[in-house]
């Protein structure tokens, strides 16, 4: 074996786990940015509750 098919070899064995940590991030990103939007809108509809009652 050359050298060169030594690199090609290696670098081909390194696709998928990259493709799969790649998937993988971007889930979690999704995951934790969708958690950070409803804890907003929570937080806001909470206050607005809380300014509704203050108002009584």
């Amino acid at each position: 074996m050359t050298a060169w098919e030594i690199f090609v070899d290696v670098a081909l064995s390194l696709v998928p786990p990259i493709l799969v940590g790649g998937i993988f991030y971007l889930i979690m990103r999704s995951i934790l940015r969708a958690d950070s939007k409803e804890r907003d809108v929570y937080s806001q509809i909470e206050a607005e509750e809380r300014a509704k009652l203050e108002e009584k």
